[in-house]
């Protein structure tokens, strides 16, 4: 999709980029020949030879070398090298010697970041002019997002990027909400964003390597910028894919539309409806050239497939008439699909109102592009829900689990494109930042908790069956950041840790981007609880989980309901537990709102009233199954079929919110 320079791995004459300079190498104390640049270019290019020949003492060398320029493009070397996506084995054996000199990467990338950012603010404070590794690990402290936010707010708000990095931030990144409500910002230079772009460019060689014939036709992905903002002093609050779409110029839009089947224009359309409409409509247009489809995540992609399920009968008016429905007006959605839609196809739209109008969707995928490969989104940790719709709708085309990342950094890639959606894991590729983890211990159905006396352990010494949080520095100005991710090793690829992805640390309910954690949902069925106190009810005990089964997803509570006076019949109002249901939504966070009311990824939420003693009996389920009677907590969220049995056994009644929540743009950088 995007094109780098020249491979790190091409052949260079190395009498032409430098002049020998034998040198003491200190470290060592052996004498090696360290090299002087001479050109920018050239200098790129003998960086990228040493990392290719593994010559990590002679890096190390050049990024301390702060009376030349070569520091800096040293430091750019160690981050990710050129390279040329489109060729695909200097892709691959980039790949090997990555993975291969671990610890000689993540060794120079903290010191690399260290050489920059030591004069910072925020580090100065610790530091105190020792910038090295052990002084960083011993005086550094680890940290969460509440910790930072009071630096990230001062840029904000208008003071210099120094306070925590050497670069400009040039974007604040949208993250998903804390446990306050208020989305993250997590700070993003241009040059970070040059190597994400570079980082998920990696992965095409792997598809064309083990998915035969997927490159004979173009890639089906649909994308859309949100609506960005900016900060009090102008600097954007962008969503990562929104920074990706827009980073595409009209100059280079050209290369996005050779390999992809949706133009440009029409990705970077800020209305939503209209682009996923045309996009569609592309996609249906062209349907013998699509190689493989998909969304950045599964809940999105399923969002898609409703949509289309929804308008079919238009997409096939449309193109049966070669006209555009009047409703599409934005100009860059107009000329976008004009370049497509150009005369009536009877003999197309019969056939896909043919496959939609079946009494089942099952394969639908398979059935509408025929000559598709595989389709991209992500399934693992909370979107790992949606794999068995996924495979009823795609017919047995595989799901692929591209790459694990975030806001706050881009770790691996799923180098077995082809693993099972269950059997994902990711290999961390150690150019991306310095990683250490933390070690985590599971609670029985109450999510992951810090290992008590927990080490913070380097990427290499992580060790297989162990679960850990990352904890991530990097050069855009996260230091011993603790990403709140549960991740366990499965293995090794050549020298680089291979994790699974678990979940989120004691994160009750996700669907799509929202993360409700117990304390948010203790608060917000607090405030509803008092909906029922003039009634002379009273709420027992209660737990919840995600409903998966139809799309979109949406939260279901289990309510045991009791009444002040002993032996009164239980009469429950309607119109009470649906406010109930509209009062936990109106308290649950920002982005939690915006998924019900703008994106439309959330259905409504459900309360679900059990009869009494049920959730007596869910407590003797987990006493069976080794729980301490006197440790015993009704867990906040329940994901064991046995237990989910036992409460829907048990339900009596069922009610929907019927109201939608608020939510405006603002909430997205401040507080409500």
């Amino acid at each position: 999709m995007f094109l780098s320079p020249r491979s790190a791995h091409q052949k260079v004459g190395l009498s032409m980029l430098i002049d020998p300079l034998p040198e003491k190498n200190t470290k060592s104390g052996n004498s090696s020949t360290i090299l002087r640049h001479r050109t920018f270019r050239q200098t790129t290019h003998f960086v990228c030879f040493l990392l290719r020949q593994g010559k990590w003492p002679e890096l190390i060398y050049f990024a301390r070398t702060k009376q030349s320029l070569v520091s800096q493009k040293a430091a750019q070397a160690i981050m990710l090298p050129k390279f040329d996506p489109t060729d695909q084995k200097a892709c691959l054996s980039l790949l090997e010697d990555v993975t291969t000199n671990v610890k000689q990467i993540q060794d120079s990338v903290l010191e690399a970041i260290l050489s920059r950012n030591a004069h910072t603010e925020y580090l100065s404070g610790f530091l105190n002019g020792q910038a090295d590794k052990k002084s960083f690990k011993k005086n550094v402290p680890v940290v969460t997002y509440e910790d930072i936010k009071p630096y990230i707010d001062r840029i904000a708000n208008g003071e210099p990027s120094d306070l925590i990095c050497d670069r400009p931030i040039s974007v604040l990144l949208t993250s998903s909400g804390t446990s306050g409500g208020v989305p993250k910002l997590i700070p993003l230079t241009t040059e970070e964003l040059e190597q994400r772009i570079s980082f998920a460019s990696l992965y095409r060689p792997l598809l064309y390597k083990y998915i035969e014939g997927i490159r004979e036709r173009k890639s089906f992905m649909l994308y859309f910028v949100t609506r960005e903002s900016e900060t009090a002093s102008g600097i954007l609050v962008r969503t990562m894919i929104t920074c990706v779409l827009k980073s595409v110029t009209p100059a280079n839009s050209f290369i996005w539309d050779q390999s992809q089947i949706s133009p440009h224009a029409i990705t970077t359309c800020s209305d939503t409806t209209q682009s996923m409409y045309c996009q569609l409509l592309c996609g249906l247009l062209q349907r013998d050239n699509v190689g493989r489809l998909g969304a950045p995540f599964a809940s999105s992609f399923l969002k898609i497939i409703k949509f289309l399920e929804d308008h079919w009968p238009e997409f096939c008016s449309n193109i049966r008439t070669g006209c555009l429905s009047d409703w599409i007006t934005d100009p860059q959605c107009v000329s976008g699909i004009g370049k497509f839609l150009t005369a009536p196809n009877p003999e197309l739209a019969s056939l896909i109102e043919q496959e939609c109008s079946q009494t089942s969707w099952e394969a639908i995928v398979k059935r509408l592009w025929p000559k598709a490969k595989c389709i991209e989104a992500i399934v693992t940790g909370t979107m790992a829900q949606y794999n068995p719709l996924l495979e009823f709708y795609s017919g047995g085309l595989p799901v692929i689990s591209t790459f694990y990342g975030s806001s706050e950094c881009f770790f691996g890639l799923n180098l077995n494109p082809l693993s099972k959606p269950n059997e994902v894991s990711y290999t961390i590729i150690p150019c991306m930042a310095y990683f250490e983890f933390l070690e985590v211990e599971k609670d029985y159905e109450s999510g992951h908790d810090p290992a008590e006396n927990p080490v913070v352990v380097d990427l290499v010494d992580v060790k297989i069956g162990h679960d850990y949080e990352p904890v991530v520095t990097t050069f855009a100005g996260l230091y011993r950041y603790r990403l709140g991710d549960v991740l366990r090793v499965t293995g090794f690829y050549n020298n680089a840790p291979q994790f699974h992805f678990v979940g989120r640390q004691k994160v009750v309910l996700s669907i799509d981007m929202d993360k409700t954690y117990d304390e948010d949902l203790l608060k917000a069925v607090t405030n509803a609880s008092l909906l029922l106190e003039p009634h002379d009810l009273m709420l027992m005990d209660f737990t919840s989980r995600v409903d998966s089964s139809s799309y979109p997803g949406h939260y279901v509570l289990y309510w045991e309901l009791g009444r002040k006076v002993k032996d009164a019949k239980l009469e429950l109002d309607q119109n009470v537990l649906e406010e109930c249901c509209f009062t936990i939504e109106e308290s649950l966070d920002a982005v939690y709102r915006k998924g019900r009311k703008n994106d439309k990824n959330i259905g409504p939420l459900e309360i679900k009233v059990v009869k009494p003693g049920a959730f007596d009996k869910l407590m003797n389920f987990f006493l069976s199954r080794g729980s301490s009677v006197s440790q015993y907590k009704t867990p906040r969220s329940v994901t064991s079929e046995e237990a989910l049995n036992i409460l829907e056994a048990n339900v009596v009644s069922e009610f929907l919110s019927q109201k939608t929540p608020s939510w405006e743009l603002h909430e997205l950088h401040s507080s409500r």
